[in-house]
C-alpha cells in the first residue's frame, strides 16, 4: 500500500487575494474553516500580483547557495545569533538527536538590514536583533530575491491578520492595540528562511529515509503567522514534478489524525504558530507539522527548495497571556506577562544545545 493512500490528502482553505484585501469582505468563516478550533491551521490565498516570479527567482538561488564552497559557507555563519541570521547546516538536531544534515538554511530579516544598533539589545536578544549577512560578493542578487519575496509575503500576511482580528473579535473582547494584525505591524523582527533539502540519496543520515518527517522533524511554529510557498523540486539545476506523490507537507489535526496538506506553487500558504493561539485563547490555532522526502528510484539527486517567513511579535512587544495556558506553561510566568523576546528565548533554550 502506497504511503499516498495511508493518509487523506487535503486542499487548504483559499481565499483570493482580490477577496482578502477588501476590508469590507467578511471572510470570518474561511479564516475559522482554516484557522479555527477544527481547522488545519493553513490556508492559502490565491492570484497575489507578482508572486509566482518572486517565488521563482529566489527558489531557483537556493541550489545556488548550497553550492558555494565552504569557506565562502562559513563567512555567511553566526554563531552569536544561534545561526538565526545568514547560512545554518547541520546546527539543529533531528528527532532522534543526530545533527541535521538534510538542510541548509538561510536566514535574513526582509526588511531590517539592521533591526537595532543598540549593543545591549544585540547582546540579549541576538537572534533578533542581529544584522543581515548577505553574499555580495559570491551571489549578489539574492539579496534583492529575498527581500523581494519576504516583503511582498509579509504584506500579504498582514491582511491576513486584519481578517484574522475580525474572526477574533466576534469571540472574545480584544483590546485595539492587541491584535494580530496591530503587533505584526510593530514588528522589527519578521524573518525570513530560505531552505535547501539536500537530494535525500546523497545524504550520510538516511537511516530516518522511510520516515513520515525525513526531511523536517514534526513541529509546532512558535511565532504569529508563517508564510510560506510551495516547495520547487529540481534536478541538474533543471525544474521538476514532484517525484513521489507522498513526499511533501504534513499536518496533525486536533484529533490526532495525520493528513497530507496540498495548495498550488501559485498560492501562499499561511500557518498560524503558537503566539497567536495562546493569544486568541485557542480561537485561532496552531497544528505540528513536518515535512516528508521523496522516495524511490524516481527522487534519487532530487533537490528540494522552499521559503517561509516566520512573521513575529517585536522582542520588546509585551505579550499578556491568559490565565489559563495549555502549552509552553513552564515558560509563561504566573502573572502571564513576558515580552516576546524573553518568551521566544526561553524556548529556543529547549531546540538549541548552545546554552551560554
Amino acid at each position: 500500500m502506497s504511503w499516498s493512500s495511508v493518509f487523506p490528502i487535503l486542499r487548504t482553505v483559499t481565499i483570493s487575494y482580490s477577496d482578502l484585501k477588501d476590508k469590507n469582505v467578511d471572510l470570518s468563516m474561511k479564516i475559522e474553516q482554516g484557522f479555527g478550533p477544527n481547522g488545519l491551521g493553513i490556508l492559502s490565498i490565491t492570484d497575489v500580483p507578482g508572486y509566482s516570479s518572486l517565488r521563482e527567482n529566489l527558489l531557483r538561488l537556493a541550489p545556488r547557495l548550497a553550492r558555494l564552497p565552504e569557506e565562502v559557507k562559513k563567512d555567511l555563519e553566526d554563531h552569536h545569533s544561534r545561526y538565526n541570521f545568514g547560512w545554518s547546516h547541520g546546527k539543529e538536531k533531528l528527532e532522534s538527536g543526530t545533527p541535521d544534515m538534510l538542510k541548509g538554511s538561510f536566514y535574513a530579516n526582509p526588511i531590517f538590514d539592521v533591526p537595532t544598533t543598540e549593543a545591549y539589545l544585540i547582546e540579549r536578544y541576538p537572534s533578533y536583533c542581529g544584522s543581515n549577512i548577505w553574499p555580495d560578493t559570491a551571489l549578489p542578487e539574492l539579496e534583492v530575491a529575498f527581500k523581494g519575496l519576504g516583503k511582498l509575503i509579509l504584506d500579504v500576511g498582514l491582511m491576513v491578520a486584519f481578517h484574522c482580528d475580525r474572526y477574533v473579535s466576534k469571540e472574545m473582547k480584544m483590546h485595539v492595540d492587541e491584535g494580530l494584525e496591530k503587533i505584526l505591524l510593530r514588528s522589527r523582527c519578521h524573518k525570513g528562511r530560505l531552505l535547501y533539502y539536500f537530494p535525500a540519496q546523497k545524504s550520510n543520515h538516511m537511516q530516518d529515509g522511510g520516515s513520515m518527517s525525513s526531511w523536517c522533524g514534526w513541529h509546532t511554529d512558535h511565532g504569529s503567522l508563517t508564510g510560506l510557498t510551495c516547495g520547487m523540486f529540481t534536478r541538474d539545476c533543471t525544474v521538476i514534478p514532484c517525484p513521489d506523490s507522498a513526499a511533501g507537507l504534513y499536518i496533525r489535526t486536533r484529533n490526532d489524525q495525520v493528513v497530507k496538506v496540498v495548495f498550488g506553487e501559485d498560492e501562499i500558504a499561511y500557518q498560524i504558530g503558537e503566539t497567536t493561539e495562546i493569544l486568541s485563547r485557542g480561537f485561532l490555532c496552531a497544528t505540528p507539522h513536518c515535512v516528508r522526502a521523496p522516495n524511490g528510484e524516481e527522487a534519487s539527486g532530487v533537490e528540494r527548495s522552499t521559503f517561509a517567513l516566520f512573521m513575529q511579535p517585536d522582542w520588546d512587544e509585551k505579550l499578556n497571556f491568559p490565565k489559563e495556558v495549555h502549552m509552553h506553561k513552564e515558560v509563561i510566568p504566573s502573572n502571564g506577562a513576558l515580552t516576546f523576546g524573553e518568551y521566544s528565548e526561553k524556548l529556543l533554550d529547549k531546540y538549541y544545545h548552545l546554552k551560554a
